[in-house]
């Protein structure tokens, strides 16, 4: 609220007796440190959050479904979690307070999760990192709507109105650059750094995260002595409560001996016009909520399924290895360069076309969405047709394959095939489509042809819908689950199985990773004697020695499926072969940046748009109200990803691609039918409403009462008999500028 000036000795209104009165206010010091605040703590979350799902896989031993629920489950919280940090922070402890104590919370969490992915032997590993994600949520969703609000709190208005627009574009830099680096960087710390005699090290990843988290506290208490605080004002979801419940009251009561136009009329009497009126304005933008949530569960299944996707794509592009959580980086990326397009190329031309209104853009924003999920749906059915070889495409119909370790070429002969066959040296014989309504047994011989081998004779035991492997080694048949009892659109890392012919006691066997650089990772232990282990290695160059001699080297490719077959002694030599049993990734992982060029493109006219016509709409007590229900929509979008992977309402990931698509086009058609009857409001008519409203009031309450009745209004205080939610947050709402 703008003060009057007056002059000194006459007491006249004009203007300042001198000219130090209209200096200008500096630039708030504070402000660098809430800024870069705010880098750290965006660096830290968006850090742990690009890597978490491949974690929550590859470290965790959780399936796809599981990991995200357990992803979106964490979402859904971060976004529920403000509504208690705008509670805390506006009627109890106050900004500051809200801040360093819950970012306290936040650092502790993310150490712990960055401990937990040590591995360490006796830890309850998946305890210990579901609590550090709970800290996480609590920290990072309570400081949420409060560290912007503060930074505008260092500002005085109206005078310093553009120094308050720019730390506003400052802030949301800081919230970009942030995500951008850490996006970048934390992929690689996961992938390219070996540790813990790992072939990654994720204890580091999120490490990195959690020290700049630890950073960002010690900032934030460094500007202790510079920051404005202001007490806590209250909060006007209590406002909003009352009145409803007011409505309710007096509803019962007098809906028969004095019938109002409205539901909330009937609070009038208790917290007055203005309060009934703002609720009501409330009501119909809230209205329009009500789709919001679907667009949501569709966006922020880029950093979980999208990622996921990625993870059985080919990254190689131009020489480079991009990371399948890299892909997030793109995101960032695309909104700083969209936003200034959009202004000045998309919505110029939006506008010549007739769409012009905030709701149409929303609409709009909708229509994209869906469009991305629909091309991510069409680039999952083509790698689904790629990826046949993981599991029989009939119920009745399975999958064999025999290996010959033996350095003999035999024929055989099965009641499986209608002929012979021939296994060659070191060589994969396969039938993919064996008719097995029922588990059978079929009897197997195998003949050497040449070479100096013994015959071998058998059982081959195949069930319906399921891949056996058979390994002719040591004059005998050896049966092992061929690995690929999943379906053909879950993720994994490149996977190995040994099959070694070699003499028992010699060893040890062990296959070592070469990076790029040329740094040598801890070496795996491969077991002669199991042959249905499966080793998870990263693409990359790997060799074989035995008792330390090399035996083999090979290239392996994401997302592909080896068997290493080795044979020999060490007296006459070792011979090996690598076998592909389900093909690397032959779609490009560059084949995602359609959808997620439509994603950001939806982002930038869904989000923005919505956030401007929530602010322009509401009335000024209410922006607070309505931006805690944005952040609900978002909780409730990613509750809506948790029922539908629970649930699997689904067979393929295609077709729950499709269906969120689908999903997503129903609810914009809601949208638009939400939509078709609403009035924008004009601020200028809330102002002559306001006064039309206290001009009545005034009226009704000028009856006879007591002359030590205070005054109806004063500056700043609460309205009498309007309830102790009418504070300063009501007047002041220079934090959502």
């Amino acid at each position: 609220m703008v003060k009057e000036i007056t002059n000194g000795k006459d007491g006249q209104k004009g203007k300042p007796e001198d000219s130090q009165n209209s200096a200008p206010i500096p630039y708030p010091k504070s402000v660098g440190f809430i800024i870069s605040n705010e880098f750290c703590e965006r660096f830290n979350f968006y850090g742990m959050r690009t890597i978490l799902v491949l974690y929550l896989t590859n470290k965790l031993g959780y399936n796809e479904e599981t990991s995200t629920v357990l992803f979106h489950t964490f979402t859904m919280l971060v976004y529920i979690c403000p509504l208690i940090g705008a509670l805390v922070a506006d009627g109890w402890l106050g900004k500051y307070k809200t801040i360093l104590y819950l970012s306290l919370v936040y650092s502790l969490g993310a150490m712990v999760v960055s401990f937990g992915a040590v591995p360490l032997p006796g830890m309850p590993t998946k305890a210990v990192t579901v609590v550090g994600l709970l800290l996480i949520a609590i920290g990072t969703g309570g400081i949420k709507p409060c560290v912007a609000a503060f930074g505008g709190d260092q500002f005085t208005l109206p005078a310093q109105s553009l120094q308050l627009a720019k730390f506003f574009s400052l802030f949301y830099f800081a919230i970009n650059a942030g995500s951008l680096i850490s996006t970048t960087c934390t992929p690689i710390l996961r992938a390219d750094v070996h540790c813990f005699g790992d072939q990654d090290c994720f204890s580091l990843a999120f490490g990195v995260p959690a020290v700049l988290m630890v950073i960002s506290v010690v900032i934030f208490m460094a500007g202790r002595r510079l920051y404005r605080c202001q007490p806590p004002a209250g909060n006007m979801i209590f406002g909003v409560s009352r009145c409803i419940a007011d409505a309710f009251k007096g509803w019962q009561k007098r809906r028969h001996s004095e019938p109002a136009e409205s539901f909330l009329d009937y609070a009038k009497p208790t917290v007055g016009a203005r309060m009934v009126r703002e609720t009501k304005c409330l009501g119909r933008i809230l209205r329009l909520f009500l789709p919001f949530p679907v667009f949501w569960a569709l966006f922020d299944q880029q950093g979980s399924r999208w990622t996921f996707q990625a993870t059985r794509m080919d990254g190689r592009v131009l020489g480079l290895q991009i990371k399948p959580d890299q892909m997030q980086v793109i995101n960032p990326l695309l909104i700083l360069g969209f936003l200034p397009l959009f202004d000045y190329i998309v919505y110029p031309l939006l506008r010549r076309v007739g769409i012009r209104r905030p709701l149409q853009k929303l609409a709009i924003g909708l229509l994209l969405a869906a469009l991305g999920f629909f091309f991510s749906a069409a680039l999952e059915m083509k790698m689904e047709q790629a990826a046949y070889q993981a599991l029989p495409t009939e119920p009745e119909m399975a999958h064999l394959r025999i290996y010959n370790g033996m350095p003999c070429r035999y024929e055989f002969s099965s009641e499986v095939a209608e002929k012979t066959g021939f296994l060659e040296p070191l060589k994969m014989w396969t039938d993919l489509s064996v008719s097995v309504p029922t588990a059978k047994e079929y009897a197997f011989r195998a003949q050497p042809v040449s070479g100096v081998c013994p015959a071998v004779e058998g059982k081959l035991r195949l069930q319906p819908g399921r891949s056996v492997g058979y390994f002719l080694a040591q004059e005998k048949l050896l049966e092992f689950a061929d690995g690929l009892q999943m379906a053909p659109s879950d993720s994994g890392p490149t996977l190995v199985r040994a099959l070694l012919n070699t003499p028992e006691g010699e060893g040890p066997v062990r296959l070592t990773s070469r990076s790029a650089a040329g740094s040598q990772a801890a070496p795996l232990s491969l077991d002669s004697r199991n042959v249905s282990q499966l080793h998870r290695i990263p693409a990359g160059s790997f060799e074989v020695d035995i008792n330390g001699k090399k035996v083999a080297d090979f290239e392996a490719r994401g997302g592909a499926l080896y068997s290493l077959l080795v044979a020999g002694n060490a007296l006459d030599g070792y011979q090996y072969n690598l076998l592909e049993v389900v093909s690397p990734s032959a779609v490009s992982i560059l084949w995602q940046l359609p959808q997620i060029v439509m994603m950001t493109a939806a982002e930038v006219m869904f989000s923005v748009t919505g956030l401007e016509f929530s602010y322009s709409q509401s009335p000024p007590s209410m922006k607070s109200v309505l931006q805690a229900c944005w952040l609900l929509a978002v909780a409730i979008g990613n509750f809506i990803v948790v029922v539908i992977a629970e649930f699997r309402l689904t067979t393929s990931q295609s077709g729950e691609f499709s269906l969120f698509a689908t999903l997503m086009l129903v609810d914009m058609l809601i949208f638009m039918w939400l939509t078709r009857s609403y009035q924008y409001k004009d601020q200028a008519e809330d102002r002559d409403e306001d006064e039309d409203d206290d001009a009545i009031e005034d009226v009704v309450q000028s009856k006879p009462r007591p002359v030590e009745a205070p005054q109806r209004r004063t500056a700043g205080l609460e309205e009498p008999g309007h309830g102790a939610y009418r504070n300063h947050a009501y007047d002041n709402d220079f934090s959502e500028a």
